[in-house]
């Protein structure tokens, strides 16, 4: 660890530290981090599944979203990046309450080729516009083709892609015709810190935008 501790404040210079170390501190403090559990298939058309949690939306306009990968211990690249580079298109399910131990399945190092949906015992079906299905029981499912895989240098790999389609169960809307999604209807997880820190999404509370001028303020 290389930190100086100054106005109470611990400050890190990430280039001068371990990259364990530095996974480790960043893992750490960029909380909850939403959950990418990926579904893809190989070129022999064996499926693939494993969660990710350097995951967000990155824009609507046109719909992106970001996956990182880090490097794997065990293996050259991550089996999940191996079949986006070669296919071109996955599947990101949302992972609720009631899937975090079959998603923790698929969290585990199974070797290359195993098909993690049928290790966890998920029910699947078919998309609409990408050859990889979908899993049933997840509340989201967002349906990807890859645009591009960013390489910033060191042992990491970033996937960009465009959502195709959404598909969302249908009690998680409180108002559909106005797409008022109601959270607690998906009860969705949440990565925290450690080997195996999760939270969910319960907890909520409202912040009303405020606009300019805004009152009180000089």
């Amino acid at each position: 660890m290389v930190a100086a501790v100054k106005d109470g404040f611990a400050h890190f210079d990430l280039a001068a530290m371990s990259k364990a170390d530095g996974y480790k501190l960043l893992a750490s403090v960029i909380l909850p981090r939403p959950i990418a559990w990926v579904v893809s298939k190989d070129v022999a058309g064996v499926l693939n599944a494993a969660p990710f949690s350097f995951f967000n939306i990155l824009s609507a306009d046109p719909p992106m979203v970001a996956i990182g990968f880090s490097a794997a211990p065990d293996r050259d690249g991550k089996d999940t990046l191996g079949n986006i580079r070669a296919k071109g298109e996955f599947v990101v399910n949302l992972v609720p309450e009631e899937l975090a131990q079959a998603m923790n399945v698929t969290a585990t190092n199974a070797p290359r080729g195993t098909d993690e949906t049928r290790l966890a015992g998920l029910e699947l079906a078919a998309c609409e516009e990408v050859d990889v299905p979908r899993i049933v029981a997840s509340p989201v499912a967002l349906e990807c083709r890859l645009w591009q895989v960013i390489e910033p240098g060191g042992t990491s790999s970033i996937a960009l892609a465009k959502v195709v389609r959404v598909h969302v169960r249908a009690t998680a809307f409180e108002d559909l015709a106005r797409l008022y999604v109601d959270p607690s209807q998906m009860r969705l997880i949440g990565r925290m810190h450690g080997g195996g820190g999760y939270c969910t999404t319960r907890d909520v509370f409202n912040i009303d935008r405020l606009s300019w001028p805004l009152a009180g303020k000089a």
